[in-house]
């Protein structure tokens, strides 16, 4: 497998602008706005028992929704409050929802007497999961344990989602002592003037405490946030703020893009439109992260995350490994994705099931023994092969066709003729280049991974023929994006 991966990108600001354009970040294939109310708890008992005879090991996420204050741009699925009694009875909930799934997703190995799956990894998103008391995060992780089989020996990947200003230093123990060692700290920025606009708070000496802390536990892993395009950010602030994270070395970095969208994210409403940078500035923070990052020995892993080479997502991308999931960028693909709380997302087999976003339908489905789910999509032999297609250029920025072609039994330029034909005018731009055994993004692509994987998407309201192969065409209705823009 060829290392991919570059130094820094090429950036071309003519291509950025053409290519520009509003679009998923594929999370997942199909994207979320395509799961279905139709889906049945049947159709999940399908998949689970499925996954249970395939002995698939485990992805757990937990969502934990609640923040004792509102961060303006966050555009999350949260609930604001100071009342920690709230966390008492949402929890008692989901250890409900857990004994109901864990009951399904372990029958088979309890018949046969393998042994319940390993959890190979762990993730506990928000929200704000450290709202959560250190005896309510130690009851949450007993819970968890007597319904999976989590890993004591430290070799999983178990991470946690944390507020810098918002936490006790004495939660970093805690954390480690409960088997957690990857920490994600969403920073965002340190300006003073941006952290008021966007009302968010954390001081660079309350992150390096942690951090000191976090790596003192030895932590395997420690991921910054940071997010561009704020209000009152400027080029000079980000600089500074880019400064002072590569000084505190995080292993990972994540450089997202704010898309400023109050009517659907009310909380939105709060940031003053007029201080947003212009977009012409935004680009050139991007630009300067980019530079920056990689002139400090960051790898561009793809879209907005970095890391460091030994870290193991570079691995993973060096080899062909590396995956895409509802967290990011991942490495453990090999798993099926387990999904607890409000609005969390399982992928389960060839199955996709979101549970539901109102917290009151959440709650009324628990109580009534019932699993929460909201909607589904159980993903047609269409959707997997384009799937496969979109995951490797965005993880990988190659595409072998000849394996493909291989894995599905369908001939590559037949069946995507309209793709190709599409994709011709990025050839011609110099960000993609394709021949009879590959796609290969060329390095002003992998700026625009995102505008090139659209064309594979069969959902964004575009005519796909019919093909052979006994290959269904997945559904082709208007479907109403609603995300950002790639750059």
């Amino acid at each position: 497998m060829p290392d991919t991966l570059s130094t820094t990108p090429d950036w071309n600001t003519q291509l950025i602008h053409r290519y520009n354009i509003v679009g998923p970040r594929y999370t997942s294939y199909p994207t979320a706005p395509q799961l279905s109310d139709t889906f049945t708890e049947l159709k999940l008992r399908e998949a689970l028992q499925q996954s249970n005879r395939n002995q698939t090991p485990l992805s757990l996420y937990f969502h934990i929704p609640f923040c004792d204050t509102v961060c303006y741009y966050c555009a999350c699925n949260k609930i604001i409050t100071a009342n920690k009694n709230h966390a008492r009875t949402y929890l008692q909930r989901l250890y409900k929802e857990m004994a109901m799934q864990s009951a399904i997703a372990d029958s088979i190995y309890k018949e046969t007497g393998s042994g319940r799956r390993i959890v190979e990894q762990l993730h506990w998103g928000g929200g704000t999961p450290t709202f959560l008391s250190d005896n309510q995060k130690r009851e949450l992780m007993a819970q968890i344990s007597n319904h999976f089989q989590l890993l004591y020996d430290d070799s999983g990947d178990y991470s946690i989602e944390v507020h810098p200003g918002r936490m006790n230093l004495e939660t970093i123990s805690v954390l480690r002592e409960l088997g957690f060692n990857r920490l994600s700290m969403g920073v965002q920025d340190f300006d003073p003037q941006v952290q008021q606009s966007v009302n968010r708070f954390n001081s660079i000496e309350q992150v390096e405490k942690l951090i000191t802390a976090a790596r003192r536990e030895q932590f395997h892993s420690i991921s910054i946030d940071i997010i561009y395009g704020l209000p009152k950010q400027t080029l000079s602030s980000i600089k500074t703020t880019l400064a002072q994270i590569i000084a505190l070395s995080p292993d990972r970095l994540s450089l997202f893009n704010y898309a400023h969208m109050p009517h659907l994210f009310k909380t939105q409403l709060q940031i003053d439109q007029s201080a947003l940078p212009a977009p012409e500035e935004k680009l050139q923070m991007l630009h300067y992260a980019i530079e920056t990052l990689c002139q400090a020995g960051y790898r561009y892993i793809g879209m907005d995350h970095f890391a460091k080479p030994s870290d193991s997502l570079v691995r993973a991308q060096q080899q062909g490994l590396l995956q895409r999931n509802f967290q990011g960028y991942s490495t453990h693909g090999n798993c099926d994705l387990l999904a607890f709380g409000v609005s969390a997302i399982s992928s389960v087999g060839n199955s996709l099931v979101q549970n539901h976003k109102a917290i009151a339908d959440y709650n009324r489905a628990i109580d009534k023994g019932e699993l929460p789910l909201s909607r589904g999509l159980c993903l047609s032999d269409d959707d997997l092969l384009r799937k496969q297609v979109i995951m490797q250029l965005i993880c990988q920025f190659r595409l072998d066709i000849s394996a493909l072609e291989g894995q599905y039994g369908v001939g590559f330029s037949d069946y995507f003729a309209t793709e190709i034909m599409q994709l011709q005018q990025m050839v011609k731009d110099g960000l993609i280049k394709i021949d009879r055994r590959e796609i290969q993004v060329l390095e002003p692509g992998k700026l625009l991974i995102r505008a090139i994987c659209m064309v594979f998407d069969a959902y964004l309201g575009r005519e796909v023929n019919p093909q052979p192969n006994n290959i269904k065409t997945a559904s082709k209705k208007e479907t109403k994006i609603r995300y950002s823009q790639v750059i």
